[in-house]
């Protein structure tokens, strides 16, 4: 699926129009109540867990696992919230009072709540609920009143987990720390927790404050999230303009004479069908988010060194982010969230 392109005055470059948001929401409502093939991460206690995914969670069963699912649900609201009059909008508000009410979603909160669940889904699930939480609650009351409690729930577990992680998780995978506090600020901007703000912005100090001289070897061959990225664009949401400029200045010093290039050119998947390799492209599309949002707080040069990175490598993926469901499952909310926002 190709783009439109053109430039923003304030410097963003690709965005999708109406019909392309449509597309990626057909894309989402095609897979967000299909069940199989399904992973499923959890720890088995006896015969009597081996149930259908529909049965473990009765609103996120499909889109492959859990957690793309959940970021599904936040694509198609984050959708109907921009574009509220598309003809896919129906379908959304179907699918969204079937599912999300409150007996579904307290069966939800109640598999989180089962004896060794509670790290099931720890960070990347939990943010990425708490990030759709954030999106209900700007324009979908009813539907944001439902979900409540199970977000309540899980920004208590990370305001309980946090002080416990000695240090950060740097993967370039779902496990990776920055990225799922990054989502999970979101919430607690929106959302006014208090709690769960300072926690994220003591931590993120405690854990990168002291980084320097990044040497971003990056990619590795299964990643969809850039570590050194990833963690510059939480830094700049939870430093002081000066304090992340310094900050920045020291993390990837050569950066305005293009160093460390792997970190600035795009990444090419040799097999789409393998769900792993699959993730290159959602790397491609996850560091475009980041080195847009880098470049907002940056001098010039370096700010059109970035945003020439970033569409590269929205170019590079956005045409593949359908075709084959090891991508088609999860890739569209990536290339949404790589997109400006137009809210």
């Amino acid at each position: 699926m190709a783009a439109a392109r053109y430039r923003l005055a304030t410097g963003s470059l690709t965005v999708f129009d109406a019909a392309q948001l449509a597309a990626l929401a057909r894309i989402a409502l095609g897979h967000v109540t299909r069940e199989y093939p399904h992973i499923e991460p959890m720890r088995l206690r006896s015969a009597a867990d081996l149930l259908p995914p529909s049965q473990l969670h009765p609103v996120f069963y499909g889109s492959y696992d859990w957690h793309s699912c959940v970021h599904s649900y936040w694509l198609l609201a984050r959708i109907q919230r921009l574009q509220p009059e598309l003809a896919e909008c129906a379908l959304i508000t179907e699918l969204f009072d079937q599912q999300l009410t409150h007996a579904k979603l307290e069966q939800e909160r109640a598999f989180f709540q089962r004896p060794g669940n509670a790290s099931f889904e720890r960070p990347y699930g939990w943010a990425w609920l708490l990030k759709l939480q954030a999106e209900l609650s700007a324009g979908h009351a009813v539907w944001a009143k439902a979900l409540q409690p199970l977000a309540d729930d899980l920004a208590q577990r990370f305001c309980d987990y946090l002080p416990r992680l000695s240090a950060p998780i740097r993967s370039g995978a779902h496990n990776n720390t920055a990225f799922a506090l990054l989502l999970a600020l979101d919430y607690a901007d929106a959302c006014a927790h208090e709690k769960l703000r300072e926690q994220i912005i003591s931590s993120a100090r405690a854990f990168y404050l002291q980084d320097q001289d990044c040497q971003a070897w990056e990619p590795g061959g299964e990643d969809f999230l850039s570590p050194a990225l990833q963690e510059a664009a939480l830094m700049q949401r939870v430093l002081s303009t000066d304090e992340f400029q310094e900050w920045f200045a020291r993390f990837l010093p050569k950066l305005a004479e293009g160093q460390p290039a792997s970190l600035l050119t795009p990444v090419h998947s040799r097999d789409r069908s393998d769900g792993k390799l699959a993730h290159l492209d959602g790397l491609n599309l996850s560091r475009a988010w980041c080195l847009e949002a880098l470049a907002a707080t940056q001098p010039a040069a370096l700010c059109e060194r970035l945003l020439v990175s970033a569409e590269a490598h929205l170019q590079t993926s956005l045409p593949h982010i359908d075709g084959d469901y090891m991508g088609e499952h999860w890739l569209a909310t990536f290339a949404l969230l790589a997109l400006p926002s137009r809210s």
